[in-house]
């Protein structure tokens, strides 16, 4: 079975970025629910959009890096057959 287009084994290695993405998220909803730092918008908006680019960032990259895998691996059985 291939979740959004990758392998069982190229999943394994994007675990190494989906487990920030999991910090992440749970801190933008955690600071969503509870505001810890006041609720100026200012510093609000300001921490969200650092929060949420890096989130988005981080997504993309991982989404890249298992693409780039999944030619590696393909570039290799094709090389040996």
């Amino acid at each position: 079975m291939a979740l959004f287009g990758f392998e069982k084994d190229t999943l394994l290695d994007l675990t190494v970025n989906v487990i920030p993405l999991g910090i992440l998220a749970f801190f933008i909803v955690a600071f969503a629910v509870v505001p810890a730092f006041g609720t100026d918008p200012v510093f609000s908006g300001l921490q969200f959009a650092l929060m949420i680019s890096m989130f988005f960032l981080l997504a993309v990259l991982t989404y890249y890096a298992g693409k780039a895998v999944e030619g590696a691996e393909q570039a290799e059985e094709e090389a040996d057959a």
